[in-house]
């Protein structure tokens, strides 16, 4: 059953079984260019609100054409749109696969982790307070943590998923084995 239920830039969804995809038109992604202030916020984002604590955990997958095609797991500050994170499983290009996670508190960050060679992966960003973790999974059983921040934000997030297709024509993102649980991590590096 899918728990999302707003979109911030509405594209097609497809829902089958426990299969959610989300069309990225072309040229759409979310990002604050650290060197340049250059805004890009126009990628699909489905999502609901979300208050206190809580872990988002997904398969998500893409068959990668372009640069930056991927597929990610989203939270966004109720009230200020240029405070997000996003944990992507993206094409980077340095022609890898890669687990990436950008930041942005007025400006995005952008750190690329670890490059598989699957086009999908588990992802997982969990908030304990104004504290957030990131983890990612090749099994869907063990996590390995991508990275643990913190930035004040509203009680209240917007919590999702987002497909983009940056510098491409377009592309459909899959999610699957979708779960979000309102718990607080005990163990915030371990992310459970």
């Amino acid at each position: 059953m899918n728990i999302f239920n707003k979109w911030l830039n509405e594209s097609e969804i497809i829902e089958k079984d426990n299969l959610i995809q989300i069309v990225a038109p072309e040229k759409t992604d979310f990002f604050i260019n650290p060197e340049s202030g250059d805004i890009k916020n126009n990628a699909p984002f489905l999502y609901a609100d979300i208050e206190g604590d809580f872990v988002l955990r997904a398969k998500v997958g893409v068959d990668f054409i372009s640069k930056y095609d991927g597929a990610a797991l989203f939270i966004m500050d109720s009230e200020n749109d240029k405070a997000w994170a996003k944990l992507c499983y993206e094409y980077t290009d340095f022609n890898t696969y890669a687990v990436v996670s950008v930041v942005t508190n007025g400006l995005s960050d952008d750190a690329n982790g670890v490059n598989l060679t699957e086009n999908s992966v588990w992802l997982q960003i969990g908030r304990k307070g104004h504290a957030f973790s990131m983890h990612y999974s090749t099994d869907g059983q063990t996590y390995y943590m991508v990275r643990v921040f913190n930035m004040k934000m509203k009680n209240t997030l917007k919590v999702g998923l987002v497909s983009q297709s940056p510098t491409g024509k377009g592309l459909i993102s899959d999610f699957s084995h979708i779960e979000l649980e309102k718990m607080t991590m005990k163990n915030i590096r371990l992310g459970k």
